[in-house]
């Protein structure tokens, strides 16, 4: 049985099965291969790692692990958690095998749902954008649309003193990429830009909230503290699938994601350790 199984490996996965690695602790940790941040070619904002591909800063990290014998990777997909009665996790593997735990780690991440627009997915993390600290710089001087939602204003005096020119957009009806530039048409009409800045909705990646009853937030993200301890017992979540309340959003942030994976390990490993504190 392990210690501690993580699921997901992205930064918040790996930063918790790093921490849990050098607490010597057994700890498996799974990667399904699957990365909200996929279609992006470059982090930005993140001390040491400013324009890093992803993929290298995943590398990077799971060569660190490596150096952990008490850290076992596989890359593989759960398909379902379950909570025993006596507290320890039976996990369904992918491939159908089992793996038993005495913690969970939930690191899976958010799925963008691209909405029903011609060229919108296609753009997803190119020319078109969701957040300023992550691509407001590449388009410095240049031309920016923004798609009108309530968070407008606050994008348009965030961007204001970077980019060339903003024009806010009704709701978008299709992208497509142009040699001028990328083409964005709602029902007014088209403009031609550089960039475009839009929110889809989202929703958790993996099911496993919903199959352990894990208690959400408004937000459509589990309810955690600032240790990311869950409603469930030994059940901890870190990333942007969870929210802490005195936050007023989920912080879709590698930096952060990375923060909150390292508390989370940290916290699995003192509730294993001093489980009354828990």
């Amino acid at each position: 049985m392990y210690d501690a199984l993580v699921i997901g490996g992205g930064p918040a996965g790996l930063q918790a099965a790093l921490t849990l690695g050098r607490m010597h602790r057994p700890t498996l940790l799974l990667d399904s291969g699957t990365y909200r941040n996929a279609p992006v070619d470059a982090m930005h904002n993140i001390v040491t790692n400013d324009g890093r591909d992803p993929a290298e800063f995943r590398a990077i990290v799971r060569g660190e692990i490596a150096a952990y014998d008490s850290v076992e990777v596989r890359d593989l997909a759960a398909a379902s958690v379950d909570r025993r009665d006596d507290g320890t996790f039976a996990t369904t593997l992918a491939d159908g095998s089992v793996v038993e735990s005495r913690t969970v780690v939930l690191a899976t991440g958010l799925r963008d749902v691209m909405p029903d627009v011609p060229g919108f997915a296609d753009q997803w993390g190119r020319t078109v954008h969701m957040c300023p600290f992550c691509h407001g710089h590449e388009l410095s001087g240049r031309r920016v649309a923004i798609q009108d939602s309530p968070a407008v204003g606050h994008l348009v005096a965030m961007l204001g003193p970077i980019v060339g020119s903003v024009e806010v957009v009704p709701p978008v009806t299709s992208v497509e990429m142009t040699p001028a530039g990328l083409r964005v048409s709602s029902e007014s009409g088209s403009v031609v830009v550089d960039g475009l800045f839009a929110h889809p909705a989202y929703e958790q990646a993996a099911p496993f909230a919903a199959q352990l009853g894990l208690e959400m937030r408004e937000s459509g993200c589990i309810a955690v503290n600032l240790f990311g301890q869950t409603s469930v017992p030994g059940v901890y979540a870190a990333g942007d699938l969870a929210h802490v309340a005195d936050l007023p959003m989920p912080m879709a942030s590698v930096l952060a994601a990375a923060y909150a994976g390292q508390m989370a390990g940290a916290s699995a490993l003192r509730d294993m350790v001093m489980p009354a504190s828990s």
